[in-house]
């Protein structure tokens, strides 16, 4: 496929720039190669095109056209130089024509003898029209490896331009690597504007200087970034240093740390400490209130005979709500941008309610009379009347319940991935100061016993369930994309070895299976438990795995034993897939 060339800026220096010590150097490689680019394009062959030339005789309005031939810059080879791709047709039936003659030319000498020959003349031809289409490209190869060598150049001093312009960002190998990637970027972005709109390589330039300008910008924030995951950068580079070495060399030092920071940065809170801090104490400063309104309701809502709570606790996890609101936004977010974000927040993880009830109660009245010979009566009677009761209940829908109504499947994996890190940074939200705060969960790990692996069925079921483990629970979740909660998790695992039933719920699962006794379950088999929340039936599942061991979702994914106390005193029943 022949291809047009792609033709770099020129970009411009201050003179002012050209004789600062670090840019000098970097200034000139590009300005030398802009002059080899420069020279190479103006060896490419020009491209005469015909042009219509009219004149008209002022006097007698005669018109005369004349041809004329004017010449153009090319940026692409002339078609012709293409004809290996128009004739492909030709070459491939020509092969399999030879193809054919050698199946039969072992049996006949006279015809191996000419199809050798002629097999030689159309080889000779082939290479001679190559080596003219070879020779006749080389001008546009050379111009665009000029233009290749003008853009590493042209991306390095703008790089070190930057470096100059903010040189906190300077030691930090994570930062400069990180702006130099940027720059890549703008500079592409740049390049692309410019050309888009027809611009000049000096209009280009200066799009590009602006570009340089913004990520200069941008590389402050990254260094502030780093700062606050430094301990996640480190141990980062600590394991993909000890991988390398590991993989007996550095050579794929360069992608495995790309990835591995790649992987860091987007799991990473991008937001500043002071606003994530402040959207943690608006929240709580709305549960203070709350939790002064409950305190002094009767008060406040007087004229009732009887009061009748009915409480959930006040209490959310900072990382929930921090990682929603990062997932939320896509990325960094400020408080006072989050404000209006934060009450819905509030409103629909706490639902308080106030119910009137009006019951007819009795009393006992007496009244006293005399009658007509002074003798004193006393007559004792029941007298009904209304008696009010203000029910007051708190439910609290659990704000980690919140993601999978407030955000779509892209933002909900967003939000499963700083879950499962805690966005780097458990130092944010340290539990002797929030005793809410959930820490990093790391997941057990469990040997299924060989024999139990000989059944392929539930051994493709143990291989597809393994593949989450550590991944975090996420209410609602159902699939690797957002994380999973428990029964998307069973869902997902058995649709993928064998069965179709689709995502179901604990009790969905549990009334397609049939009931087996605990001394007849079995590796494979599903096991329920009730109670674990406020719902009728099974509120959790996991897969059996035998030895009193099942696999399931809790936080995180994990292996565990259910003998301990808390899923004794849950256990609903085993069951067995269809």
């Amino acid at each position: 496929m022949v291809r047009g060339l792609l033709k770099e800026p020129r970009l411009k220096f201050t003179e002012e720039e050209r004789t600062d010590p670090v840019l000098k150097k970097p200034i000139r490689k590009a300005e030398q190669a802009a002059k080899k680019a420069d020279k190479a394009q103006a060896k490419i062959p020009k491209k005469t095109v015909k042009a219509k030339e009219t004149t008209v005789d002022t006097a007698t309005g005669k018109k005369t056209v004349k041809l004329k031939f004017e010449e153009m810059d090319r940026k692409k080879p002339p078609t012709k130089l293409a004809h290996a791709v128009r004739d492909a047709p030709g070459v491939m039936a020509s092969a399999k024509l030879h193809q054919k003659v050698r199946e039969t030319e072992q049996d006949n000498v006279g015809v191996e003898s000419a199809h050798k020959t002629e097999e030689t003349a159309e080889t000779g031809a082939r290479l001679v029209r190559e080596g003219y289409r070879s020779h006749k490209l080389k001008p546009y190869r050379k111009a665009a490896q000029a233009e290749h060598r003008l853009e590493k150049a042209n991306v390095n001093a703008l790089y070190q331009k930057s470096l100059q312009e903010n040189p906190q960002l300077a030691s930090n190998p994570v930062s400069r690597w990180q702006q130099k990637q940027a720059i890549k970027k703008q500079y592409a972005a740049a390049r692309r504007a410019g050309q888009s709109a027809g611009t000049t390589a000096a209009s280009a330039a200066q799009n590009t200087g602006k570009a340089a300008g913004a990520v200069a910008e941008k590389g402050k924030q990254a260094a502030a970034f780093i700062g606050r995951h430094k301990k996640g950068f480190l141990i980062a580079i600590v394991l993909l240093l000890l991988l390398a070495m590991l993989m007996g060399g550095l050579s794929s030092c360069s992608v495995l740390f790309e990835s591995t920071v790649s992987s860091l940065v987007s799991t990473s809170y991008p937001s500043r400490d002071e606003d994530m801090l402040g959207a943690e104490a608006a929240y709580v400063a709305k549960e203070a209130d709350l939790q002064n309104e409950l305190d002094h309701y009767e008060s406040r809502h007087p004229g009732y005979d009887e009061y009748r709570y009915e409480l959930d606790d006040i209490k959310h996890d900072p990382y929930v709500l921090v990682s929603l609101l990062t997932a939320y936004y896509q990325g960094e977010w400020t408080l006072s941008q989050a404000q209006g974000f934060l009450s819905e927040l509030f409103g629909r993880q706490y639902i308080l309610t106030q119910t009137i009830e009006v019951e007819t109660r009795y009393r006992t009245e007496t009244d006293s009379w005399t009658d007509e010979d002074g003798n004193s009566h006393t007559d004792t009677y029941e007298v009904a009347y209304d008696y009010y009761i203000c029910n007051v209940k708190l439910e609290n829908f659990d704000l980690s319940h919140l993601p999978v109504y407030l955000l779509d499947e892209d933002r909900l994996g967003m939000y499963a991935g700083y879950m499962a890190t805690h966005g780097n940074r458990p130092d944010l939200f340290p539990t002797e100061q929030y005793p809410n705060a959930v820490g990093n969960k790391p997941f057990t790990d469990y040997d299924v016993p060989p024999e139990a692996l000989a059944d392929e069925q539930f051994a493709a079921m143990i291989k597809e369930a393994e593949k989450y483990l550590g991944y975090p629970y996420v209410w609602g979740g159902a699939s690797p994309s957002t994380s999973f909660d428990c029964s998307g998790f069973v869902s997902w695992v058995i649709n993928h070895s064998g069965w179709n039933v689709g995502r179901l719920t604990a009790n969905g699962l549990l009334n397609i299976s049939t009931p087996v006794s605990s001394a007849n379950a079995k590796p494979g088999d599903l096991i329920f438990f009730q109670g674990t929340y406020n719902t009728s039936g099974a509120s959790h599942v996991g897969i059996y795995v035998g030895n009193g061991m099942m696999i399931h979702c809790g936080d995180p994914i994990s292996y565990t034993s259910i003998n301990t106390s808390y899923w004794q005193s849950h256990f609903y029943t085993f069951a067995r897939l269809p």
